[in-house]
């Protein structure tokens, strides 16, 4: 199952100086990352640079799930992969250094789906991912309940438009007005709150 999920880690990329303890550090972070990902069977297809390229990178390389390796003050890193994961999404994982309550809320608004601290221990690797993947698809899946929710609202709204315009004018009922609108989609062969619309916006033209 692991070998089947995608995975992307997106890395600042300091230029290492042996004088440069910060950057060693960092770059020691993510190879122990990359370590971690290949000893819990994942497949990790590349790690990239958070630049203005990654939308397509991440689309051509059809990543599965982001990891984000970055330190506190990576802010720059994390909004480049919350817009490149704007139309396309897909959970985000980000591990860090950084145990600020605050830094971490924001992260979560901005759309990460998991914020780790010190989690970097192999074995700690694949519980992280498999419960950021559920928590992200439980997300979608309310997002989309919640899209239809309004869809349907929406609908009805419409539906009770075209009702109130055929009682209007035709002084029909209401069930009588429901009645032809609904025959009217039959013969059509469209959705009543389509008709609906149809019929609203033909009103709209003749006046």
């Amino acid at each position: 199952m692991n070998q089947a999920l995608r995975i992307v880690v997106i890395i600042s990329d300091p230029a290492l100086d042996e004088g440069d303890e910060h950057a060693l550090a960092q770059a020691d972070r993510s190879r122990l990352l990359r370590i971690g990902l290949l000893e819990a069977g994942y497949n990790l297809v590349a790690t990239l640079p958070a630049d203005v390229f990654l939308t397509e990178r991440l689309a051509q390389l059809q990543a599965d799930l982001v990891i984000v390796d970055a330190e506190s003050d990576a802010r720059d890193a994390l909004e480049h992969v919350v817009m490149a994961t704007r139309d396309a999404r897909r959970p985000i994982v980000m591990f860090t250094n950084d145990d600020d309550s605050s830094n971490a809320q924001a992260a979560v608004a901005a759309g990460v789906t998991a914020y780790i601290v010190d989690g970097l221990a192999a074995e700690r690797i694949h519980p992280i991912l498999t419960v950021a993947m559920a928590r992200f698809q439980h997300q979608e899946a309310l997002l989309a309940e919640l899209d239809n929710a309004r869809g349907e609202l929406q609908d009805r709204k419409v539906i009770d438009r075209a009702k109130g315009l055929l009682m209007q004018r035709q002084n029909l009922s209401e069930s009588e007005a429901y009645a032809k609108l609904r025959k009217a989609a039959m013969n059509k062969g469209v959705k009543l709150a389509d008709m609906s619309q149809q019929m609203l916006d033909m009103a709209a033209l003749l006046g």
